[in-house]
């Protein structure tokens, strides 16, 4: 039976420094990675999917291997709000797991939207970020008509007013929501449009690397003019 000793052990012989600078230049902390890739860590997740209570001693250890792992075998319906709260503080400096993992689970959650809502109002980055992608993973989920369009709608209203006061990643994740809003929603794309507009050009510093931030209006009118707006996905897991 595989045990958190086991998997931290495997995940430590299939770490490269070659993944582990890819991940610092991301602005991962390198003190806290081993450098899994996510082929590896998918193959793993195979052998414990289904074991809730190993995945929160993942989750604990700290490190973003072992962290991301977790992500992929919880299972974010089974988890207590305490837990997931637990998992958003937790991910600071990891913006892997505030804008990945954390999402992945809060969006399986009943109380995934109030948990998006509380989030997005954290001073804390890590916290903020979890909030604006666990809430865009809604709009990519969730049926239209079990979403709130009129607080979505706020939200676009909101976001042109605060980007650029807001912390780094948090515009990053800001910008983000307002393409899934007029990605994933046909009656969000003018608000969707409207809101991009008013931002302009978002600055986001992305490390040292050779990524770059996607301009809202363009992605939207790119997701229009291939005919895919409003297709849902199953999961934002990856």
């Amino acid at each position: 039976m595989p045990t958190r000793a086991s998997i931290m052990a495997e995940l430590k012989k299939k770490g490269t420094e070659k993944t582990r600078r890819i991940y610092a230049r991301h602005g991962m902390d390198a003190a806290h990675v081993f450098g899994v890739s996510i082929a590896d860590l998918k193959v793993i997740a195979k052998t414990i999917k289904g074991q809730q209570a190993l995945a929160f001693e993942l989750y604990e250890t700290g490190n973003l291997d072992a962290m991301y792992l977790a992500g992929m075998v919880a299972d974010g319906s089974q988890m207590t709000k305490k837990q997931l709260n637990a998992w958003a503080e937790g991910a600071a400096n990891l913006q892997m797991i505030s804008e990945y993992t954390v999402p992945w689970v809060a969006v399986e959650h009943p109380e995934g939207r109030e948990l998006a809502l509380q989030w997005i109002k954290s001073k804390k980055e890590c916290v903020a970020c979890a909030g604006w992608c666990t809430y865009a993973g809604l709009l990519a989920t969730k049926p239209d008509e079990e979403l709130r369009l009129p607080e979505i709608e706020k939200l676009l209203a909101t976001i042109p007013r605060e980007i650029n006061g807001a912390p780094n990643r948090v515009r990053y994740t800001m910008n983000n929501f307002v393409i899934a809003a007029g990605t994933y929603v046909k009656a969000l794309v003018k608000a969707a449009k409207t809101s991009a507009r008013e931002m302009g050009t978002v600055s986001v510093d992305l490390g040292d690397t050779a990524c770059e931030i996607r301009p809202a209006a363009a992605q939207i009118e790119k997701i229009e003019a291939a005919g895919r707006t409003g297709q849902k996905r199953k999961t934002i897991r990856c």
